[in-house]
């Protein structure tokens, strides 16, 4: 399959995983998702390098907890946005990795008085906080800015994350291994932090470990196994194509994800949140397009390895 249809073909799973999580926190809170989606990918990547013969030991623990840490807080994050926000906008949020990725690499060489920063990277960045402060205007109003916040520091962690994915692959570790510890990480921070819930809930329906139902327990295992395919498809995509071409198709899980919203759930985003959703495309693409061209010293490789898995942590 073509690297731009792999590219397509995930984004729409991350999107339908979108929905399946939204449905999902009907019966569950985020941390219990988080568990079963790491549950499901960590047996799917067990079973999948057991059956190609791949060892599953790494030397890189310390890294790889560090990157757990990192997503598996972003994933948390992220969920519970989706459960309380519009999936566009929740998607939206949480594809600012990009941007803060961007100004994460404008402050490392301020800080280091490197090279001077090119300025459009710099206007990317504006631009892309622009279609924030758009995107949550309207959860003003609704009471929504705390759910909108969530979604927003997901991305903050996410693209931290992603640095350390680009570390995990620039020691040599294959992308395999990152996606089973990762997975494993979801499964046990999922299951402590439902744990804590169970402990610290005024009633035992409002936290803890709930029961399930056929379609409850159908949700989870679709958000574990959409989450892992897209990954694998993601992956495969920035193999084998070209950056900028693969980041622009990844910003097509926004529109399904619009579109799933007004069909499924009857979201009616406002103007100014399209406009900002826009905005924020244009800012990811900028950034992406900048770094790829070679503005920052060592670009290709930390530019690389990031995108090949820049939505490992969904």
């Amino acid at each position: 399959m073509p690297a731009s249809m792999l590219m397509i073909a995930a984004s729409f799973l991350f999107a339908t995983m979108g929905v399946c999580v939204k449905l999902a926190s009907e019966f569950y809170s985020a941390g219990e998702i988080v568990m079963y989606r790491g549950l499901v990918g960590t047996l799917m990547m067990a079973l999948w390098a057991a059956s190609q013969g791949l060892s599953l030991r790494t030397r890189l623990p310390a890294m790889h907890l560090r990157r757990s840490l990192a997503g598996v807080i972003a994933l948390l994050l992220w969920f519970y946005a989706i459960g309380k926000l519009p999936l566009a906008t929740a998607m939206t949020l949480n594809y600012m990795s990009s941007i803060w990725m961007a100004l994460f690499l404008i402050a490392g060489h301020l800080l280091l008085k490197r090279n001077q920063v090119d300025p459009r990277l710099i206007a990317a960045v504006l631009l892309g906080f622009a279609g924030v402060a758009l995107v949550l205007h309207p959860t003003f109003a609704e009471q929504q800015l705390a759910y909108g916040l969530c979604g927003l520091v997901s991305g903050v962690l996410a693209a931290t994350a992603y640095l350390q994915v680009s570390a995990l692959g620039q020691a040599g570790e294959p992308e395999y291994r990152i996606v089973f510890y990762f997975s494993m990480g979801g499964a046990a921070a999922g299951a402590l932090g439902t744990w804590a819930s169970q402990w610290h809930a005024a009633t035992a329906s409002a936290a803890g470990l709930h029961g399930h139902t056929v379609k409850g327990a159908a949700l989870l295992i679709a958000v574990g196994v959409l989450a892992t395919l897209a990954q694998w498809m993601m992956t495969r995509a920035y193999g084998r194509g070209k950056t900028l071409v693969n980041a622009s198709l990844q910003y097509l899980g926004i529109a399904f994800s619009a579109l799933y919203g007004v069909l499924l759930f009857h979201d009616r985003l406002a103007y100014s949140a399209m406009l900002g959703i826009a905005l924020i495309v244009m800012a990811g693409l900028g950034a992406t397009l900048l770094r790829s061209a070679g503005n920052f010293s060592k670009p290709s490789a930390c530019s690389s390895t990031t995108s090949t898995l820049s939505m490992i942590s969904e």
